[in-house]
């Protein structure tokens, strides 16, 4: 009975910690850095930063992305920790990043489910300049009745992925990677504080290095129309930015994309790790 008990509490902690970890981690982020975020889609704007908003009406759009931060973190890290589980044991140890992309990868293209519709009424919503004010229900709506179900409420799907995916390919592992390192040069044993600041440099570097792609991203969502020409695929995007503004064109916004993922990582590992550290000590407790 009471090793029935102990398998029923480590199934609990297996979903539980990192569900709610995950959806308190992200709202927290979401809602602290917010306004970076909106002056970075305005800098990728292909109006240009002044006419996208300047520096007008910044919390524009945080409701949506605080109601859907939630379920979006949740089914990430879920599906993340799952993965891990499932498959670390049957690989040897120093194929153990590849574990960590793998379950990265899995969490980034369930949670783009729920982030893409969200990111398209963001997005619009940062950038819009009219008078009236728009719901983020409205601009979906708008853009199923014009577009349809894949190409309104999905634009971009696939472009996101292909950001999120190498985002993850290279934060989730190198935050594992710092984290272990540190556990080697302290008895095993790593402080919330310790990983928080590993999230941080990981969030930092993994931000730098796929700015193109989130630019990318950002002008197949802010485009007004869907077409099936080259001009909203990835690499056309890319070629005509860089054509026009050179390599620092292709880096537009990376200093408030670094410094937004600088502090959201350690904002986002931080509380993630301690409140799933906390979960899963009340568990093993009760």
């Amino acid at each position: 009975m009471e090793a029935a008990d102990r398998r029923g509490r480590t199934q609990k902690s297996t979903y539980l910690a990192p569900l709610l970890g995950g959806a308190i981690a992200g709202v927290s982020v979401d809602v602290a850095l917010y306004p970076l975020d909106t002056l970075k889609t305005r800098l990728q704007s292909e109006q240009g930063f002044q006419k996208a908003g300047g520096f007008r009406g910044v919390y524009r759009g945080l409701l949506t992305v605080a109601t859907s931060s939630m379920p979006t973190t949740a089914l990430f890290f879920v599906s993340y920790e799952t993965t891990k589980k499932l498959v670390q044991p049957h690989v040897p140890t120093q194929y153990t990043p590849l574990v960590h992309m793998l379950a990265a990868s899995v969490g980034e293209v369930l949670a783009c489910v729920i982030r893409v519709p969200t990111e398209i009424a963001k997005q619009r919503k940062q950038t819009y300049v009219g008078d009236k004010a728009r719901s983020s229900i409205s601009i979906l709506l708008e853009a199923y009745k014009a577009e349809g179900f894949r190409r309104g409420m999905y634009r971009g799907f696939l472009s996101t992925v292909a950001r999120d995916l190498p985002f993850s390919f290279i934060e989730l592992p190198v935050w594992e990677m710092l984290k272990s390192t540190v556990r080697r040069h302290n008895d095993g044993q790593i402080t919330t504080l310790q990983s928080a600041v590993c999230g941080s440099i990981a969030g930092a570097f993994a931000a730098a290095v796929t700015t193109p792609l989130d630019l990318a991203k950002t002008r197949i969502m802010l485009a007004d129309e869907y077409t099936l020409t080259r001009k909203l695929r990835i690499r056309p995007v890319l070629a005509a930015i860089y054509l026009e503004s050179g390599l620092r064109g292709l880096f537009a916004g990376v200093t408030p994309r670094m410094t937004a993922f600088m502090a959201g990582g350690f904002v986002f590992f931080g509380v993630y790790d301690d409140v799933k550290r906390i979960i899963e000590g009340h568990l093993d407790g009760s």
